[in-house]
């Protein structure tokens, strides 16, 4: 990461491959060295970093009223609005809270405000896998995995991590090692290929300076505009009477139904 080519990295692979273990890894080694400590490595070369920021692991705060993915943005959010050129960013599975298209979107939009505007060093582990397209768009944005190897329908964590991106997540996979009913599993197969099959490509829109496409997400808090509305607004509430206040009501009403 010592050059503007590297200093984000997107990390890909599957569950148990070791992605999580690698940031913290790095976090860890980065705070032994710049307190003068030795560190698990024949030769280390690193940075003074100013902060050290991560977003890892998902958790709610009830008593706060905020579930895991308000939590998660929250987090996410002291990020990009405090770090700086000086900075080291750990960021673990952004946007998985939410529906796979919110997700994904807001993942890719970070790793682009991360890109031009923090100048931070940042690692991303991440399993969408279309993040992987923006070392093709972004110069400073270098793609790792961490490898595995199939065995007779079998996978071994090799425990390394390697340029260039992960074919697949193998999740399935996982879920057999963990013990899901093999009618669970088979059935998971057929779904993805299904999907799969179906899937389209997502890069032609979300690429750095593409037109956003007409069918976009509704906004949850930018109102309508409507006659009612608009009616409602300009109505001063303070000067009315309380038999006009009924009958704007009605008026109101009626023009809804009517609609």
């Amino acid at each position: 990461m010592d050059s503007d080519q590297e200093r984000i990295q997107l990390i890909t692979g599957p569950n148990m491959g070791g992605k999580s273990t690698y940031l913290r890894q790095a976090a860890l080694i980065s705070i032994l060295g710049q307190m003068g400590s030795y560190v698990p490595a024949e030769r280390a070369l690193l940075p003074i970093f100013d902060r050290i920021f991560t977003r890892i692991g998902a958790s709610d705060n009830l008593a706060r009223g905020r579930s895991t993915f308000m939590v998660e943005m929250t987090e996410t959010a002291v990020i990009l609005n405090t770090a700086g050129k000086g900075s080291l960013i750990i960021l673990d599975e952004i946007g998985r809270g939410t529906a796979t298209f919110d997700g994904l979107s807001i993942a890719w939009a970070v790793v682009e405000y991360l890109h031009s505007k923090s100048g931070a060093k940042a690692l991303f582990a991440t399993h969408y896998h279309e993040l992987t397209e923006l070392a093709d768009h972004l110069a400073g944005v270098k793609n790792l995995h961490v490898s595995v190897k199939e065995t007779g329908g079998d996978i071994v964590f090799l425990r390394r991590v390697e340029p260039g991106r992960a074919d697949r997540s193998y999740g399935i996979e996982v879920a057999r090692l963990a013990g899901l009913p093999m009618s669970v599993i088979e059935r998971a197969r057929t779904i993805l290929r299904q999907h799969e099959q179906s899937e389209h490509k997502l890069s032609d829109h979300l690429s750095p300076g593409a037109s956003i496409p007409d069918t976009m997400q509704f906004t949850l808090f930018t109102p309508s505009s409507h006659p009612v509305l608009e009616q409602l607004c300009q109505a001063n509430l303070d000067e009315m009477k309380p038999i006009d206040a009924l009958n704007l009501l009605v008026e109101l009403k009626k023009k809804i139904a009517d609609d």
